[in-house]
């Protein structure tokens, strides 16, 4: 089988906390092809936003590729699921279980969860839906404002199977440019049945 070359992970990251696990995902991207190119950044806290997202199948890889490369990328999940049996298995890959009926909306849950932690690292996907939106969800910038921490591209790329990490971006206050300029950089990416969402 073909090396798959994962980017170090560096001191500042988030690590899975698991051995068996990684050892899977990696004998499973040995066999699909799936590749992860660019570099982790050193950074303890941020949000991770891929698209475009267009099949259930993104996540699956997502997961398949972050669990490999050793990183604990949180991934919201309604907390009944993590409670529940699966929990065993949700917690230790990363999943962080969401209140859904709390007073506090999710972006306060995870503003309170980057406050309390040393190193979080929260995965999103933007567009909120599989269909083509002309315009992302807002909540990751909400989020990212909010408990001061960046925003990293993550594209996905179906022709040539792979995920590409990309530049931190930090917020700078005005959430119209903010959104136009990390939305416009995942357009040359393809997913599984379409391109990203289109920029205004």
């Amino acid at each position: 089988m073909s090396s798959l070359n994962l980017p170090p992970l560096p001191p500042s990251a988030p690590p899975v906390n698991s051995r068996f696990w990684p050892a899977v995902a990696r004998g499973i991207l040995r066999l699909s092809g799936w590749r992860l190119h660019g570099e982790f950044p050193d950074l303890p806290k941020l949000i991770v936003i891929g698209a475009p997202h267009s099949s259930y199948w993104d996540g699956f890889w997502g997961l398949v590729m972050k669990i490999a490369a050793g990183v604990n990328i949180g991934i919201m999940i309604k907390r009944e699921v993590v409670e529940g049996p699966l929990g065993v298995i949700l917690r230790p890959i990363g999943m962080i279980p969401i209140n859904r009926g709390a007073a506090t909306d999710v972006v306060g849950q995870m503003v309170e969860r980057f406050a309390a932690h040393e190193k979080m690292w929260l995965g999103i996907t933007p567009e909120g839906t599989r269909k083509p939106v002309k315009r992302w969800k807002s909540g990751f910038m909400r989020i990212a404002q909010d408990a001061n921490v960046p925003i990293l591209p993550l594209f996905i790329d179906y022709p040539s199977k792979s995920f590409t990490l990309g530049t931190p971006f930090y917020t700078t206050g005005d959430a119209d440019a903010d959104m136009a300029a990390i939305q416009v950089q995942f357009q040359p990416y393809q997913g599984k049945y379409r391109t990203a969402a289109l920029v205004k």
